[in-house]
């Protein structure tokens, strides 16, 4: 009997890997992805606070606190509005490519299959309602208005 439910359990875990290494493109794949890749920890604004208690219709629409470092203040755009203003084929082009500051982990969007870019489109240009625009990038030299999260300086990568 321990034997079953170890093994219950190991298929149990291995079906969301299963789901992920199919090649289909899908609004139902696309929210997976955004739920556990850490999309809604930024741009859906309190979502780690709330322990992700934050409902589906105001995910991805951006955030006002910034994250603040040697960089700058940055803040996380609302994705609702930027794919929007973009095709699904542009989408798959620019997150191949684009490289953007901290704390975005651009480089992990880089290497996403084109099956899982078109997921996300899919997925963030599903909802009707766009929301606001989250505030813009400042330098180094401005200082924000609202909140930060605070980055020590850091010496950049070698």
């Amino acid at each position: 009997m321990r034997w079953k439910n170890l093994m219950l359990g190991l298929l149990a875990c291995a079906a969301p890997a299963a789901a992920l290494a199919q090649n289909e493109v899908s609004v139902e794949r696309g929210r997976y992805l955004v739920m556990t890749t850490g999309c809604n920890d930024c741009h859906t604004a309190g979502y780690g606070p709330m322990e992700g208690n934050v409902p589906e219709e105001d995910w991805l629409k951006g955030d006002s606190v910034g994250w603040r470092g040697p960089w700058g203040t940055t803040y996380a755009v609302n994705l609702r509005i930027r794919l929007n203003e973009m095709s699904e084929d542009d989408w798959v082009a620019h997150a191949q490519t684009f490289k953007t500051r901290p704390p975005m982990p651009w480089f992990n969007v880089n290497v996403m299959t084109e099956a899982d870019l078109r997921s996300l489109y899919q997925y963030v240009t599903s909802f009707e309602e766009l929301g606001e625009p989250a505030p813009e990038y400042l330098p180094p030299s401005e200082d924000p208005e609202g909140p930060v999260i605070q980055f020590p300086d850091m010496p950049p990568p070698q």
